[in-house]
This record gives C-alpha cells, sequence and structure tokens, in this order.
C-alpha cells in the first residue's frame, strides 16, 4: 500500500460514516499490489450488481434474510470451509468476492454490503470466536451464518441466547478483520511483514487497543529493527507508566535488552 492509500484508510476511517466495503478493500490493498483504484471499482460494483438481483417488496427481517441467503448462499454459492483459515486471501474481501470462499467476518461483510444496498435492516454480531450476521431488531431479528451459506441460527448458540445482540461498528469489523489477519501472520513466521502492516492499519484506527503498540515494538524487534523497537517500546512504558508501573518497568528492561542486540 502507498503511503497515499494508507492516508485514505485513515481518512475514511476517521469519517462520519465510514465504508465498511472501501475499507475492507483498502486494507486489502496491502496484501496484493495489484488491487488498484480500477480493481476497487469492479468490486464495488459487484456488490452493486448482486443487490440489484434482490427482489424488490421485501417486508420483515425473515424475508430479508431469506432472500439475502438464497442469492448469495444458494445461487451465488458464498461459503466458508475449514481450509479458508489457512489462506490470507480469505479476509480480502475483492478475493472473496471472486473466489465467493473467505472467513466468517469477509462472507459477513458480503452479506452486510449487498443486504444494506438493497434497503434491508442489517448488522453484523460478533460472537467469541464467530461473525454472523442479524435482519431486523437486534433483540429480536433472525441471524444467519453467512459462513455456512447463510443458514440460520435463530436463537441456536448461547451466545445469541444470553444476549443482548449488540451490532458491531463498522470500525470493530475493521479492527478484527485486520485481527485475523494477524492471527494468521503470527503462526508463520515468514510472514512477519504483513503482521506489520496489519499492526500499523490497526493503529491508523480512531480508537485501537493499547497494547497493539507494544505488540508492534515487539514485532519490529522481532524483525532486527532493534533501534526503532526499543524507541516504541520506551514510549509504550510511559503510557504504561499512569497504570501499571511495574509493567512500564518490565517494558524499560525490554527496551534495553532490544538495544544490546546492536552491539
Amino acid at each position: 500500500m502507498s503511503a497515499a492509500t494508507r492516508e485514505l484508510f485513515a481518512a475514511e476511517a476517521r469519517s462520519e460514516r465510514p465504508d465498511l466495503a472501501l475499507l475492507c478493500l483498502l486494507l486489502a490493498a496491502e496484501a496484493d499490489p495489484e488491487l488498484d483504484e480500477r480493481a476497487m471499482d469492479w468490486a464495488q460494483m459487484e456488490l452493486d450488481r448482486l443487490a440489484g438481483m434482490l427482489p424488490y417488496g421485501l417486508r420483515g427481517p425473515k424475508a430479508w434474510a431469506a432472500a439475502v441467503t438464497d442469492l448469495l448462499g444458494g445461487r451465488m454459492g458464498f461459503h466458508g470451509t475449514p481450509k479458508d483459515y489457512e489462506r490470507l486471501e480469505s479476509s480480502l474481501l475483492h478475493e472473496v468476492l471472486r473466489r465467493r470462499r473467505g472467513l466468517p467476518i469477509l462472507l459477513s461483510v458480503v452479506w452486510l454490503e449487498v443486504a444494506r444496498r438493497a434497503g434491508a435492516p442489517v448488522y453484523g454480531l460478533g460472537l467469541p470466536g464467530h461473525f454472523t450476521v442479524g435482519f431486523g431488531d437486534p433483540e429480536e431479528g433472525v441471524v444467519v451464518d453467512p459462513f455456512a451459506g447463510g443458514a440460520s441460527l435463530g436463537a441456536g448458540p448461547a451466545e445469541l441466547a444470553r444476549g443482548p445482540r449488540t451490532p458491531a461498528r463498522t470500525l470493530d469489523i475493521v479492527l478484527r478483520v485486520l485481527g485475523n489477519i494477524r492471527v494468521w501472520a503470527s503462526a508463520r513466521p515468514e510472514q512477519s511483514a504483513v503482521a506489520l502492516w496489519s499492526l500499523d492499519l490497526s493503529l491508523l484506527l480512531p480508537s485501537h487497543p493499547a497494547a497493539l503498540r507494544y505488540e508492534r515494538a515487539r514485532l519490529l524487534v522481532e524483525r532486527g529493527s532493534f533501534q526503532a523497537g526499543a524507541a516504541e517500546m520506551d514510549a509504550y512504558a510511559v503510557v504504561m507508566d499512569a497504570v501499571d508501573p511495574q509493567a512500564a518497568t518490565r517494558i524499560r528492561a525490554e527496551a534495553a535488552s532490544a538495544r544490546a542486540l546492536l552491539n
């Protein structure tokens, strides 16, 4: 991703109503150098095309859920498999649109964006270890699982039954997508560059866990950027002074150890 594209990502994330599809495409540009403006336009038009295939005059959450599932999970064949967790492409929106395969959250992004364009009362619902899509009133609406082709969950999993069902905010979805990418990369040491850009983009979001700064500092050290990593550890230690002085002391010691590796 170029500096200009990162600026677009940061600006969109700070806009009054961030565009979920655009943010997912901009972050995908980090992984795919061929994802230029023309390719992003294709992805947006594909979402528009799919939305245009939904029937008119739908009323009620059950009708919307059935129609979107019939289109995306049925006729278009969008769904996920266990092997999709092994592929970075499963976290990239344009690849999910092309392959019609992906992780639960990216398939949910497709469901959300297609349904939203058609006027559906739709929202994302993040469960522990899974992501789904709801239609209608979050407290009473229909919940479907795009990873399973749109299978209805009803009141299914215990997480749903306990409630409340809080719709996921756009930036929370983006942060979770980036987190999935980081998890994928962390299991593959040769992909540390992917972990680094996923952290960089996470830190561009207006709200993110402060601990990501420390995670980035450690990753820099692991990649051999000892001085830069140590400097970021020191900066994070200043933040930690106010909440956990003992942790701040440990982090400063870790920074000193990183600098010692320069000798």
